[in-house]
Parts: C-alpha cells; sequence; structure tokens
C-alpha cells in the first residue's frame, strides 16, 4: 500500500493522509479476514492440525473464529468503499476486489487453489500488480468543478507492483517449508511437498537473486528512479542473510519455521526502501 501510494506521489504529487490511513484500515481489516479464514478452512481439512499459532487452536473454537473472519471483511468492504467514492476511480475498487479474489479461490471451497499448489502465483498477481496499483489508483481525484482526474498506469507503478509481489511471494514459500509432512497428509499439494526442501531452497535464493537482479534492471532502464536502486540495495544482507538462513535450515523444522519472518522483515524493508525512493526522487533527490 505505501509503495502504491508512494507512486502516486511520485507521478503527481497527490497524496491525502485521511483516505491513506481510512485504506490502511480497510487494508489491516482485509488482511485479518484472509489469515482467519485461512485458519478456518486448514483446520476443517485437518492441515493445521499442529500449527501451534493457528487461530482457530488458540481460541479454540472454529466458530468464533470464522464469525470474527467475517466481520473484518465486512468492515473492510466499508472502508474500501469510501476511498472508492473519495477517489472516483472504477480501476481501484476492481483491481482491489480482483485481489480479494485471488484470497477467496486461494483458501476457500470449492476453490482452494493452494491445495494445488497455485497459491504462491495467486499471491504475487494479488499482493503485487492488482494490490499495489489498486492502492496507486486511490490517489485519483474528484472534485466537483473538474470532475475526476484519473492517474495514468505508468512504468513505476508496473515495476513497482512486480516487486511487492515477489517479496510478498517470498513470505507464502518460505511458510511451507515446516508444514510439507503436515500438507502432504491431508492432500494440500504446496510447492515444496512436490519438490523437497532442498530444491525450495535453491528457489529461495533464485527468488532473491531475481528480486535484486529486477532492481538494478528497472533503474537502468528508468523503470524506477536511481534512489529507490541505491535504498532498495541496502536491504541486500537482510536478502542474504534470507538466503544463508534457508540453505543451512531448510530440513530442520525447528528453525525453518522462521524463514518466513525474516522474509518479512525484507518484505517490509524492501517496500521502504521504495517508497522512500520515490518520495526522495518527486523532491529532485535521486542519490
Amino acid at each position: 500500500m505505501q509503495v502504491g501510494s508512494a507512486a502516486a506521489y511520485n507521478n503527481a504529487g497527490l497524496f491525502f493522509a485521511k483516505r491513506y490511513f481510512g485504506l490502511l484500515a480497510a487494508a489491516v481489516l482485509v488482511i485479518t479476514w484472509l489469515n482467519l479464514s485461512n485458519d478456518v478452512y486448514d483446520s476443517d481439512t485437518g492441515a493445521d492440525k499442529n500449527k501451534k499459532e493457528s487461530v482457530v487452536n488458540l481460541v479454540g473454537s472454529r466458530a468464533v473464529t470464522q464469525y470474527a473472519a467475517n466481520i473484518s471483511l465486512l468492515l473492510g468492504f466499508v472502508g474500501l468503499f469510501w476511498a472508492f467514492a473519495e477517489a472516483g476511480d472504477v480501476r481501484f475498487i476492481f483491481l482491489v476486489i480482483c485481489a480479494i479474489a485471488c484470497g477467496y479461490v486461494y483458501q476457500c471451497p470449492p476453490f482452494r487453489l493452494s491445495y494445488r499448489g497455485l497459491g504462491e502465483p495467486l499471491c504475487f498477481a494479488a499482493f503485487g500488480p492488482l494490490a499495489t496499483t489498486a492502492f496507486y489508483f486511490s490517489n485519483s481525484i474528484r472534485s466537483i468543478s473538474s470532475g475526476i482526474m484519473l492517474l495514468p498506469l505508468n512504468k513505476t507503478v508496473i515495476a513497482s507492483s512486480i516487486l511487492v509481489g515477489l517479496t510478498t511471494t517470498l513470505i507464502l514459500f518460505c511458510s511451507h517449508f515446516h508444514q510439507i509432512d503436515g500438507d502432504r497428509a491431508v492432500g494440500k499439494m504446496s510447492p515444496l511437498v512436490r519438490i523437497g526442501t532442498k530444491a525450495g531452497a535453491r528457489l529461495v535464493t533464485l527468488g532473491i537473486v531475481t528480486l535484486y537482479t529486477l532492481l538494478v534492471a528497472f533503474g537502468i532502464t528508468k523503470c524506477l528512479p536511481s534512489s529507490c536502486i541505491v535504498l532498495g540495495a541496502l536491504t541486500l544482507p537482510l536478502g542474504k542473510w534470507v538466503v544463508d538462513y534457508v540453505l543451512k535450515n531448510h530440513d530442520d523444522n525447528s528453525k525453518i519455521f522462521m524463514a518466513k519472518y525474516y522474509c518479512v522483515r525484507l518484505h517490509a524493508l524492501f517496500g521502504m526502501a521504495l517508497a522512500s525512493g520515490l518520495v526522495l526522487a518527486r523532491n529532485g533527490v535521486l542519490l
């Protein structure tokens, strides 16, 4: 979200604080629904039977968790449609609904595409090109005097959304390492169930290398300003840490579960670097 908003600021100098924080609250609620409903449906299949951090296991009630998930989604939609009314850009609400639909078919019956190993492509699409571009469009302007000023889709937001999609997908991919036995037992064919942890560790390495290669490529082709490249490069030690940790501990369930949390840190810091670089570039600081 911060990257999409920063891309809008970079392009047109637009930032609406009330809309941003309203959307932030709505996004948190939608993510809450995504996580809670995922725990509900994984409890139904038995995939989370031994997952200590499952909310269903922590609360001890599937019904309460399901109810909380539904309320979160409803309130999230209220916030999203409020932002749509403020921006007046139908592209925003269309892309957001598409992103949420990806989340639904990822985990909810009768689809449950995550059980077919399609979780990562859906995650990339939802959090990358769909959601990041949607939050960029949320900064369009509706006014009585001039009507609606729509932000143009440009190479900067497309490049940014691809990078955000990659870091988000790494989180999901690494979350499977310590759940292989449980996933296999209930027929959840995650990528790591199919290829094993050793090949999975190599894929994480490839993912990190791809992330920073694309960062440099987007800088060379002027899709992203140099400030994004410099600040993004500062996260390289954390990216290397993720690679080294996964390669060393991919077959140790007592340690590998931490990989997804390291990926969360990389995602957050890399996103902050991109957003900061876009804001600095708008203000003439190219580093």
